[in-house]
Parts: structure tokens; C-alpha cells; sequence
């Protein structure tokens, strides 16, 4: 029998989908002073389990990026709960976001959040989202990225709030912290985290490359066209999830002055 919930304890919600994989992941951290990461879907059983595995300690609510499912059970909890919530807003809504999330402190690069258990700092880490935050538990060396990095499957960059370029800056970035141990925001947790960053910068930009060597081949040439090609290794039912991280790479390319784009006509050549 379980006597004691774990130091940093994965509550997994019942959103399992295509986009979600088993669910979102929400994370208890500490014993008598608890963080609550990402609250989830406004879904009333997961919101009971994490009140209930919460204990009455849970002071303050954080959340890495208001896509409608991380945070809307937030405003609901801390409510509830009569504890602040801390997080950070898009500055242009881009109608993705749960616009029900409204920070009672706007959490910026390197601010720390101190309990006598443990501290937490932020790392802004825009790319999926303009909003990201990643959260790095100095004491215990974990990362919770949200969806900066899942386990399972690669993020969707999606434009114009989703950026590649700046995703691969804050992939980049996560080099400067020392964690050993990966909490994402789908998926289990992750060990020897900088391979799984390794590998992921050197897979965005093999798929990079093969934009470049498609668009030579066949520009000019619609997003929905080039899609087939580029990701002829993605099964054809997911090519319009596919698509929004294609126009992420042609859009990094179009601010790196390789790619050209016909507004008119909404097709892409190489320049």
C-alpha cells in the first residue's frame, strides 16, 4: 500500500487524443507546500484527484502555456482553492488559447518561485507557443517542459503564435540548466534529457533539410501539396496536423531568406 505521494507526483488527465497522446500530464510538486503544474482540462474527476492528492497544500498554481488543454481547470481550482495562479498571457490571442486563464502574477525569464522544500525557476521557452514556460526544480534536477518536449511524439509548431525558429533557440537553451530528468507535458517521464534534446534539434532540422530539397524539386508549390512529400514517412491521415509544422520550417526559411511566398496564390518557391 502507498503511503506517501511521491515528491513530484504525474496525474495524468482523461483527454487522451491524437494531439494529447495518453492525456495531459499535471505535476504536484513537494510535500506540505505544493505547486500544482498545469491543471488541465476543465474535466470535474481530474479536478477532484487533484484536489484530493493535493491535501489541502496546494498554494499557488502554475502553467506553462494556455492551450485550452493545460490550463483552463486552473481558474476553476484556484477558486476553489483561493490560490494564485502564475503563468503568462499571448500578446496577440491567436484563438487557440483558453481565454479563461488571467495570471494573478505574470511569470518572466529566471524568476524564482522559494518554498522551504524546494525552488522553482522559470525558463521561457517560446516556440510551440509565444506564452511557454518550462519550470526547472533546482533541488530534485527536473525540467517539467510542458510541450516543449512530450514523450511519444514530436510538438506541433503551428503559426503565427508557434514559432520554429524560436523553438529551436529555446531547445538550445535547455543546454544552460542541469536537470537529469525530463517531467513532459504527455507522456512519461524522460531520462538523460539532453539526448532527447540532441535528438530533437536534429530531427527539426533533417526535416528542414528535406523542405529545402522538396521545394527545389517541385516549387512553386501549395502547403498542402508540398505536405505529401515532405512527410512521406507521417501516415496521410495526420498530413493536416503535418502541415502546421511544414508552414513553421517555411516560415523559419522565409525569415531566413531561402524560401519565397506568393500571398495571392499561397504557394511557396525556392528562392
Amino acid at each position: 500500500m502507498k503511503m506517501s505521494r511521491d515528491f513530484i507526483e504525474k496525474v495524468t488527465a482523461s483527454n487522451a487524443s491524437v494531439f494529447t497522446g495518453p492525456g495531459t500530464n499535471s505535476y504536484l510538486i513537494g510535500r506540505n507546500d505544493i505547486t500544482l503544474v498545469d491543471p488541465g482540462p476543465k474535466i470535474d474527476a481530474h479536478i477532484e484527484n487533484l484536489v484530493k492528492l493535493g491535501k489541502g497544500k496546494i498554494k499557488r498554481i502554475l502553467v506553462t502555456h494556455t492551450h485550452r488543454d493545460h490550463s483552463p481547470a486552473a481558474k476553476v481550482l484556484g477558486e476553489m482553492l483561493e490560490v494564485p495562479l502564475m503563468g503568462r498571457l499571448l500578446e496577440i490571442d491567436d484563438s487557440l488559447q483558453d481565454r479563461s486563464f488571467k495570471p494573478d502574477r505574470v511569470l518572466e525569464h529566471g524568476d524564482l518561485i522559494k518554498t522551504e522544500e524546494y525552488t522553482i525557476e522559470t525558463v521561457h521557452t517560446p516556440g510551440h507557443a509565444s506564452n511557454h514556460l518550462c519550470y526547472f526544480i533546482q533541488e530534485q534536477k527536473v525540467m517539467l517542459t510542458g510541450d516543449h518536449i512530450m514523450n511519444g511524439s514530436t510538438v506541433v509548431i503551428a503559426h503565427p503564435d508557434g514559432s520554429m525558429k524560436d523553438y529551436l533557440k529555446s531547445l538550445e537553451l535547455l543546454r544552460n540548466y542541469n536537470f537529469n530528468k525530463i517531467g513532459p507535458g504527455h507522456g512519461d517521464f524522460l531520462e538523460d534529457p539532453m539526448a532527447v534534446v540532441d535528438w530533437i534539434i536534429d530531427h527539426r532540422l533533417e526535416r528542414e533539410r528535406k523542405v529545402v530539397s522538396k521545394l527545389k524539386t517541385f516549387s512553386p508549390v501549395t502547403s498542402k501539396d508540398l505536405v505529401i512529400s515532405v512527410y512521406d514517412d507521417v501516415d496521410s491521415k495526420l498530413h493536416p496536423i503535418a502541415i502546421w509544422s511544414l508552414e513553421a520550417h517555411l516560415y523559419k526559411l522565409l525569415e531566413d531568406g531561402i524560401v519565397t511566398y506568393d500571398l495571392t496564390d499561397k504557394i511557396w518557391s525556392f528562392k
